[in-house]
């Protein structure tokens, strides 16, 4: 066994193992190698590791100092596949992107500075530069807060999020396809990319409303292949895979949108996550869907009858707000987060084993 140092922070509404990329260099082995061992994939429940089982709960924030100029952490964010045995880096977690902050902070890698600090954060997976705002009061580290967020029943330390520049980090267009509205499969779409790209989808298209539950949205038959159907042929037209089969599991995102409630919101989202509808809404997600919203002929354009600085977006878990605003000269879009250090931890990690296992399939059987 070898022992890795790791730290459990809930970022968002998302949780994530964080690690100093140092400590997964291990000999003969590779740093994918080592997460999906600590983790227990491929196994649906992650029985034998750290994962969670969902896909907000089986991920990794992987840091660095910044060898980037303007930046202070260099950040990794991993998306460890639960019944694959399979990570995934092609975009990034907004809601993880949460943790850096505090953790630099609390690792000494970034000095307080005033009652609120600085801390800028280059995304490896984009290219994106995050400037968050962390409260460090008298300049001081501190590590619990008042804030609530929701999708989190408990309060956190309150962060606010820049994506600064974000349109077309991914694909290097806010339009990929260059048009603010396409047709795929018969179906209205609007293919996004800034935070990360997104497929925003008419809920009405699909034949819902956009204002169900994500377990009422999964149970619909046929949908969520249908959506994965329609994301994987918009993956293509954004130029992300060759062909449908090729398109990534996480990227693009798929966003089903509805006119919001009145005096409540300006638009509904329903997110989907790795095949399943997300429990609140993924941030990356939210910054796409704040520059689809300002851009004239989207299919989220024509629901937002609003010229405002903030969004007001509606999703399972409660109603989040986002502000188009700018940085360091640039455009840039805000949003607030909150976080929280869980555990501090050493992972045992299992030494390589050519050892034939017992099939999944006959250990749930028994």
């Amino acid at each position: 066994m070898r022992d890795i140092s790791a730290t459990w922070m809930r970022g968002g509404t998302s949780k994530c193992w964080v690690f100093d990329a140092d400590d997964l260099r291990v000999d003969g082995r590779t740093a994918d190698e080592v997460l999906l061992r600590l983790y227990g994939s491929p196994d649906p429940r992650q029985i034998d590791g750290v994962g969670g089982a969902t896909s907000t709960t089986s991920k990794a924030v992987v840091l660095s100092r910044s060898t980037h100029p303007g930046a202070d952490v260099d950040y990794t964010f991993a998306q460890v596949g639960i019944a694959e045995g399979r990570v995934d880096r092609t975009s990034n977690c907004g809601n993880c992107s949460a943790v850096v902050g505090p953790w630099a902070l609390r690792r000494g890698w970034v000095v307080p500075t005033g009652d609120v600090t600085e801390v800028r954060v280059h995304n490896t997976n984009t290219g994106q530069l995050i400037v968050l705002e962390v409260p460090t009061p008298g300049g001081r580290v501190v590590e619990e807060g008042h804030e609530h967020i929701p999708g989190v029943p408990t309060p956190g330390v309150g962060i606010r999020m820049w994506f600064v520049d974000p349109a077309g980090r991914t694909t290097g267009s806010l339009l990929p396809s260059g048009n603010p509205a396409d047709v795929v499969h018969g179906v209205p779409v609007t293919l996004v990319d800034a935070g990360a790209p997104v497929v925003v989808v008419p809920a009405a298209a699909v034949g819902i409303t956009g204002h169900e539950s994500p377990a009422e949205i999964d149970a619909v038959p046929g949908l969520l292949d249908r959506l994965d159907v329609l994301r994987r042929a918009s993956a293509v037209r954004m130029g992300l895979a060759d062909t449908p089969r090729d398109a990534a599991r996480a990227v693009p995102k798929l966003a089903l949108v509805a006119e919001g409630a009145p005096g409540r919101s300006d638009v509904a989202v329903r997110m989907l996550s790795m095949g399943r509808t997300h429990p609140a809404l993924a941030v990356t997600g939210s910054i796409a869907l704040t520059l689809a919203a300002r851009t004239a002929g989207t299919v989220l354009h024509d629901l937002v009858a609003t010229e405002r600085e903030d969004l007001l977006i509606d999703t399972p878990a409660g109603v989040i707000a986002t502000v188009h605003g700018s940085r360091d000269g640039l455009p840039a879009v805000a949003v607030r987060r909150t976080a929280r250090r869980i555990a501090d931890a050493l992972l045992a990690l299992p030494e390589p084993t050519t050892a034939a296992t017992v099939p999944t399939a006959a250990v749930h059987a028994a």
